[in-house]
């Protein structure tokens, strides 16, 4: 990238005309300013002049680019090399920033795989996701977990491959439940199936994934006749079985024919400034799942802005496929094109559906927009209402559109957790959640512990002036209200609506209570009250994530308690002997002799392991 050519001036001195007689008409990427010095829009260029002259030297019709330019009171351009570069930092700053005008998609999750340990003796598959360091083949992406469980499942009917972890596979004596429901030969227990029949059924596995569903097929119509030849109807039987699974699985999949390539389906579904866009993944010839979004969009935005904007932003964090069907042909698609090739060699076709499979295929992509964004609308509808119910309920000033919510988990006073949800617009924010360890508090104390919690959390938003919630909700009764109210009070925040939700008589859902400092006698609200079921709602999420992030640290310090407090036993040791005997039990029970069979543990190191067990 070329050095930085930045063009700043304040809003008092910032002449448009002056400014775009000397702009460069390199490539490069150009940042729009408003009055509070905010970015509003991030865009790039091929010829920096040419493009943001046009936002100021003719009418424009849609509504978005006239809001904006209105608004501009500065702007700064940085030049780059290439037109490719321009794409990269683009995308860098409007992930960093998130400009009001900038379309985002919020996609910073890695996508799973399907993993196939094929160095094993008898390798197996599994779900993987994250960096790829294990040897063995990977199939993805796919677009979720729920896509890859699904496969498995169905490849588990078909081909009886283990999928079951390394560790539970080398310690197991005798065959788990899956193969007595056969879905597993049963390589783990010796005799129960030879080593050539289960690797053909991992050679039938691997052809599958890699889209040579048909040729499979052929082959085990070939045993099949072999089979049947010699009388051997039951292995004939189980091959007919396997042979019907697949047809029917081809049968549902509109792509999957011999020679398939990888494609992706992108379709748009957009009702004025709400749009849902699908993405449709085929992979090998077989449909490995769908995925949809939803933008935030600032204004009604042009469709193909929405799509450039996506393949800009998705497929420079995930690989891309050998095609693209796209509805049409969109500006810049070939400088985008340039830089997979420049800069991630990869080489991706953009199509149009012009066969008629592929207008099948986007067809079908389209109706899962327009269903994702009926459904999305009718939601965003029911979280309207309920947040107006919420906000006449408890008197607020305004809707409140970011609502934080804190609960208090441990056992018998022990290993003490607070939690903190966050919902923005009536929908759970989870990479806004947080947990905090509770310390140094009397055993079981709640209240000191809601206290605690609430004064770490808005004395930090404090100092680091930070947007405060338009809405504060603790889960307990007046006790744990009483702690909140002492707690804004010190920090000079007791305009923050506060509100606690205590648990009915019996304990039962839709019973109970909310207090305010307003209303310390109670609000008791119908069962069905919408407002109620938001209040609940957010309360259950909290208590989830209080209850989840209680017991991951449970688990942690009884690990600790047993295993790092052996004198000798490093870090090292200890995964090696969770590794060898598949569990913390496992090591306890386990004789000397046993433990002395684990690499790196001597006689005296096996002794003195077990006498920590047991009693010297």
């Amino acid at each position: 990238m070329d050095k930085s050519e930045k063009s700043d001036a304040s809003p008092i001195e910032f002449a448009i005309d002056e400014f775009l007689k000397h702009l460069t008409e390199r490539p490069g990427v150009y940042q729009m300013f408003d009055k509070q010095q905010q970015i509003i829009y991030v865009g790039k260029a091929k010829n920096l002049k040419r493009r943001v002259s046009s936002y100021f030297k003719k009418r424009h019709d849609d509504i978005k680019t006239t809001t904006m330019v209105e608004q501009v009171a500065r702007i700064e351009v940085t030049i780059t090399d290439t037109e490719s570069e321009a794409f990269i930092l683009e995308n860098t700053l409007i992930k960093r920033h998130k400009p009001k005008y900038n379309i985002l998609f919020r996609d910073d999750k890695s996508y799973p795989y399907i993993y196939v340990s094929t160095e094993k003796k008898h390798p197996a598959l599994g779900y993987h996701r994250g960096v790829k360091r294990r040897k063995g083949e990977y199939f993805g992406p796919f677009p979720n977990a729920s896509a890859v469980q699904h496969t498995l499942h169905t490849l588990q009917k078909i081909f009886p491959v283990r999928q079951c972890a390394e560790t539970v596979y080398q310690h197991r004596s005798r065959p788990c439940l899956q193969y007595q429901i056969k879905r597993c030969s049963g390589p783990c227990v010796a005799g129960l199936v030879d080593d050539e029949a289960y690797q053909r059924d991992v050679r039938h596995t691997l052809m599958f994934l890699q889209g040579k569903s048909f040729e499979v097929v052929e082959e085990l119509a070939e045993q099949m006749q072999a089979a049947a030849e010699t009388l051997e109807f039951e292995a004939a039987g189980l091959l007919r079985d396997r042979i019907s699974a697949l047809r029917s699985i081809q049968s549902q999949h509109l792509i999957n024919q011999p020679g398939s390539r990888d494609l992706d389906v992108l379709a748009l579904a957009q009702n004025g400034d709400q749009v849902c866009l699908c993405l449709m993944m085929y992979r090998a010839g077989n449909l490995w799942g769908s995925e949809t979004y939803y933008p935030k969009l600032a204004v009604v935005t042009a469709p193909d802005e929405v799509l450039l904007a996506f393949m800009t932003q998705h497929y420079q964090q995930h690989p891309t496929p050998q095609s693209i069907l796209l509805a049409q042909k969109l500006n810049d698609l070939n400088a985008l094109q340039a830089l997979w090739q420049e800069k991630y060699q990869r080489r991706t076709v953009f199509k149009e559906p012009k066969l008629q499979h592929e207008k099948s295929l986007f067809a079908l992509a389209k109706t899962n927009a327009e269903a994702g964004l009926k459904q999305h609308l009718t939601q965003k509808v029911n979280q309207q209402a309920r947040l107006q119910a919420l906000q006449e309920i408890l008197n607020l000033p305004a809707i409140p559109q970011v609502m934080e919510c804190f609960d208090i988990s441990h056992t018998q006073g022990e290993l003490t957790i607070a939690s903190c949800v966050v919902f923005k617009d009536g929908i759970a924010s989870t990479r806004d959640y947080r947990k905090f360890n509770i310390e140094g508090i009397t055993p079981g104390d709640d209240y000191a512990a809601m206290h605690q919690v609430l004064s770490r959390r808005y004395a930090r938003l404090k100092q680091e002036h930070a947007k405060f919630p338009d809405l504060i909700v603790v889960d307990g009764g007046k006790g744990q209200l009483n702690q909140a109210i002492d707690v804004l009070k010190s920090l000079e925040l007791e305009f923050l609506p506060l509100v606690s939700v205590a648990k009915g008589e019996g304990r039962k859902a839709g019973l109970e209570i909310l207090y305010t400092p307003h209303n310390m006698d109670g609000i008791d609200l119908d069962a069905d009250d919408s407002a109620l079921h938001l209040i609940n709602h957010i309360r259950d999420e909290a208590h989830r994530f209080a209850i989840t992030a209680h017991r991951a640290k449970r688990g942690k310090a009884m690990m600790h308690s047993r295993l790092e407090d052996i004198p000798g036993i490093g870090p090292k040791t200890r995964k090696t002997l969770l590794l060898h005997f598949g569990g913390l039990t496992e090591v306890k029970n386990a004789a000397p002799t046993e433990l002395q069979k684990v690499k790196g543990i001597s006689p005296s190191k096996a002794q003195s392991i077990y006498d920590f067990f047991h009693g010297e």
